[in-house]
């Protein structure tokens, strides 16, 4: 498989030896880890600012997304259904170089999420000359679909599932008697954030995947809608994988919108393999 991945690059472009296509691909991620190191020096140097303001945002009581989930419950004529009760947390650090090694971790993780596009993109680059003519012809724009769906998952782990996850675990006790006090280590909160916004960020890649996967003959629509029922299972599944929180809301929240991407892979789906019957019938008449 990699054997004929490579003969295809290099029927694109000048024949290509296996080291030579070893050393495009190093260039290619020696250019992405650059970007990333900028990036990620850039967001060290501002470190207490991205953490007050980025990183603590979920679990600070004034986050724009209390407000907007308590206002959105008002509008819908629930009551204070979404309204969340405020987060009293202090974190801690058990080691002299937690907060050091946590905000090397900010930056790391930080500057991935912003350099996705780039990453995407150099990516690309190496894979694009083993792509057919007619491939290459239905992937315009790959790249901005491709970063749009992550970052649309990301702000839908950082502003929704976010501010669920972390209210419901500050304030579930399971003891009346007041002995016990939630007090999370800063490295378990950032564990639990990068799950949550990454986690979301690749699974918003679904019908991005759906449209490439049709293209290359794997899936059908009509595979895809049988398997509807199996999906909703594993949608649950995944809610339950990428919500920390046991509790059903968090979890109905993430499926929601995993069932309605699921539905949209079909819709793209189904319009890439109509497109590909009527190049076929063209072909054959």
């Amino acid at each position: 498989m990699a054997s004929g991945f490579l003969e295809r690059r290099s029927s694109g472009k000048a024949e290509m030896s296996f080291v030579d296509h070893l050393e495009e691909l190093r260039w290619h991620i020696v250019r992405s880890v650059i970007v990333i190191l900028v990036l990620a020096v850039y967001i060290f140097i501002e470190r207490e600012w991205v953490f007050d303001n980025i990183i603590a945002g979920p679990i600070n009581p004034n986050f724009v997304s209390y407000t907007a989930l308590c206002d959105f419950s008002h509008w819908l004529g629930i009551g204070n259904t979404l309204c969340l009760p405020p987060i009293s947390v202090t974190m801690q650090t058990t080691t002299f170089g937690g907060q050091f090694f946590s905000a090397f971790s900010i930056a790391f993780v930080g500057a991935f999420i912003a350099a996705f596009p780039y990453i995407f993109w150099e990516f690309w680059r190496f894979v694009k000359p083993a792509l057919k003519p007619n491939e290459v012809k239905g992937t315009r724009f790959v790249i901005f679909w491709v970063s749009l769906f992550f970052f649309m998952g990301a702000a839908f782990g950082y502003f929704i599932l976010g501010p669920f996850t972390f209210n419901f675990l500050s304030n579930f006790n399971i003891s009346s008697l007041n002995i016990l006090q939630t007090k999370p280590t800063l490295s378990d909160y950032l564990d639990n954030l990068t799950n949550l916004i990454l986690g979301c960020g690749i699974t918003f890649e679904m019908p991005v995947m759906s449209y490439a996967l049709t293209k290359m003959g794997i899936i059908t629509p009509n595979f895809l809608r049988r398997t509807r029922k199996y999906a909703i299972v594993v949608n649950l599944v995944l809610a339950a994988i990428i919500t920390p929180s046991p509790d059903w809301i968090s979890q109905t929240i993430v499926f929601i919108p995993l069932f309605l991407l699921y539905e949209l892979a079909i819709l793209v789906s189904a319009r890439v393999y109509k497109e590909q019957e009527k190049k076929d019938n063209e072909e054959w008449s």
